[in-house]
């Protein structure tokens, strides 16, 4: 397992089980500047861009909400696993954050697990 914490102070780490990408978001991303919503895409999705198949699992366990910022990363971040034949799945959604995965009819586009580990044996048994 590797374990590499972003610049923006520990907006979220990002961690290897095997051939799974861990991206754990924590309560600092819910704060994340505007300004610096790109340099924290590119420090997710540039190890991503050199993969074949990659699969993604964003635990989000440690966030209790999230604005559009977060929701756009999100996106990108399947649409670069999808473009590239992988996959995504989300892990330890909260209810709040579940509604609004659901209001936004995301939560029919993205697994959803009660746990990391739940997610990434999933993903590996695809």
């Amino acid at each position: 397992m590797v374990t590499r914490k972003s610049n923006s102070d520990e907006a979220f780490t990002i961690e290897r089980h095997g051939d799974v990408t861990v991206i754990t978001a924590t309560p600092a991303l819910e704060k994340l500047a505007y300004r610096l919503e790109e340099q924290v895409a590119d420090l997710i999705l540039e190890p991503l861009r050199r993969e074949d198949n990659p699969l993604i699992v964003f635990d989000l366990s440690r966030v209790g909400n999230f604005g559009s910022m977060f929701l756009a990363l999100l996106i990108r971040t399947w649409k670069l696993a999808v473009s590239h034949g992988g996959s995504m799945a989300l892990a330890g959604v909260t209810e709040r954050t579940r509604e609004l995965l659901r209001v936004t009819s995301l939560d029919i586009v993205w697994p959803i697990y009660d746990t990391k580990h739940e997610a990434i044996e999933a993903l590996q048994l695809d």
